[in-house]
């Protein structure tokens, strides 16, 4: 017995030392990028082999005394498309939609594709990118709204776009695609007769706890005011339609309840994650490989899956290994693709390759 428990001791211990040397490292990355860069806050959780652990940096805004910490809830942006890849996953799992399916036969009435256009779009090619619709005109919304582009933007908005569409010229290529994901948010909401609300609270925030992430709330405390890559303060993002493309707030602390419920691989959440990690697009040339609404990506080493966002003043970035057993979420207050990239080579390269 003694034997048993100094070896049960060995193992915790080591697993302890290792967490916090873990912790160390990753400090030391994100402690040196505030160190240059103090006016950007940054809250950081990761997650590897069931040890978990948090660092944050800054002040919630530049006018307030108040620390970000691991609670701090940001904009996570097109994470949130993850998210809704992850819902899609579920739906099709409990037999509710096939991926293969054509959208078609799932959108709302007043979504009309044009007859040359039917049964060709599947859900899956929405979620990976590659359904060859029209879509929002970013810089045109821009020009008019740099605070808040999407803040003129309806239901109506979409359903215009859509129904006008008359041709698919880059069917089956990649092409980054906003309307595809609040396509498929209208899918959900039309499959299960709820809102797009409802059915991330239903499907995921309240079935692990997610106290902290949000999506059509804006009176929060404990929120992170967002800057441009100029500095200048931005307003959240609200949007008149569906949020299933961007609008979810959240936490370090929640997104690391996240990445630990899609790796236990038990859970609905974690069934439909392993299905939303299958290839539905691979670029003919070049490296590219999409899932439902997560990037793949392979290197000598490992494989692992990520999904990134910006908003008009804050960016993030969620990534996870599976095989491996770690996942991580950067979340920063500045619309900073740049910065943030770099964090994530950083602890990737030093750390987790």
């Amino acid at each position: 017995m003694n034997k048993h428990l100094n070896i049960l001791a060995v193992v915790l211990i080591s697993t302890f030392s290792f967490g916090q040397n873990l912790t160390k490292k990753i400090d030391s990355i994100i402690k040196d990028n505030y160190q240059k860069h103090s006016e950007v806050s940054i809250s950081v959780g990761y997650i590897y082999n069931g040890h978990e652990d948090y660092i944050s940096y800054g002040k919630i805004s530049k006018e307030n005394s108040i620390d970000v910490d691991k609670n701090t809830v940001f904009e996570i942006a097109s994470v949130t498309k993850a998210i809704t890849g992850n819902l899609i996953a579920q739906a099709a799992n409990e037999g509710k939609i096939k991926l293969n399916d054509y959208i078609e036969n799932y959108l709302p009435k007043d979504f009309v594709l044009q007859k040359q256009l039917r049964r060709k779009i599947t859900v899956s090619d929405l979620a990976s990118h590659q359904s060859g619709l029209d879509d929002i005109d970013w810089k045109e919304l821009f020009s008019k709204n740099p605070q808040n582009p999407l803040k003129d933007v309806t239901r109506a908005t979409f359903i215009d776009i859509f129904n006008n569409c008359s041709a698919l010229p880059d069917y089956g290529t990649y092409r980054y695609h906003t309307i595809g994901f609040i396509l498929l948010g209208e899918i959900l909401e039309n499959t299960y007769k709820k809102s797009y609300d409802e059915i991330v609270r239903e499907k995921l925030i309240n079935p692990i706890k997610m106290k902290n992430t949000l999506t059509n709330e804006f009176d929060i405390k404990n929120i992170a005011t967002g800057y441009n890559n100029n500095g200048v303060k931005q307003n959240l993002m609200s949007w008149n339609s569906s949020a299933a493309a961007g609008l979810l707030k959240s936490s370090a602390t929640d997104m690391v309840k996240y990445l630990k419920e899609i790796l236990n691989e038990n859970s609905n959440i974690a069934k439909a994650s392993i299905l939303t990690e299958k290839i539905f697009y691979k670029a003919k040339k070049g490296p590219r490989k999409i899932g439902l609404g997560i990037n793949i990506y392979s290197d000598e080493n490992n494989t692992f899956f990520r999904k990134t966002g910006d908003t008009m003043g804050q960016s993030s970035i969620i990534c996870y290994n599976r095989k491996n057993n770690w996942g991580v979420i950067i979340l920063i207050n500045q619309q900073n693709s740049k910065m943030r990239q770099e964090l994530w080579n950083k602890i990737y390269e030093t750390i987790l390759k």
